[in-house]
């Protein structure tokens, strides 16, 4: 089975995750971030099996997230409340996000990658 790549094609970190999918020849289905954002179930499901803190999956430099002062709300909100926030709008996603069957890769960094997936 191919891996979920969720992605927003203009980012350009989203671009360069693509680009290394495509040159190591890693199978996957891309769905957009902001058209299907994803839902809190597969969220909740995505948290678990990463192993990361739920704050790993949530786009902290991004604009959704500073308007909405989640730094600040975060730290009180129950991780039903966070999976909640983060299925309202795909922007407040950490992208791109790269699902196996039995890994999650949040964010791109080439060394994680090749090391789970080469």
């Amino acid at each position: 089975m191919a891996d979920l790549f969720l992605e927003y094609p203009p980012c350009s970190t989203c671009k360069k995750a693509r680009k290394w999918l495509e040159e190591h020849r890693v199978s996957f289905e891309a769905r957009h971030i902001k058209e299907d954002n994803p839902t809190a179930e597969e969220l909740k499901m995505w948290h678990q099996k990463s192993g990361l803190p739920l704050k790993r999956f949530f786009n902290t430099s991004g604009l959704v997230y500073k308007n909405l002062s989640l730094k600040d709300k975060l730290p009180q909100m129950t991780e039903e409340e966070q999976y909640q926030i983060l299925s309202s709008d795909g922007m407040l996603v950490k992208r791109p996000l790269l699902i196996g069957d039995d890994y999650v890769l949040v964010g791109f960094k080439e060394k994680e990658w090749e090391e789970r997936l080469l």
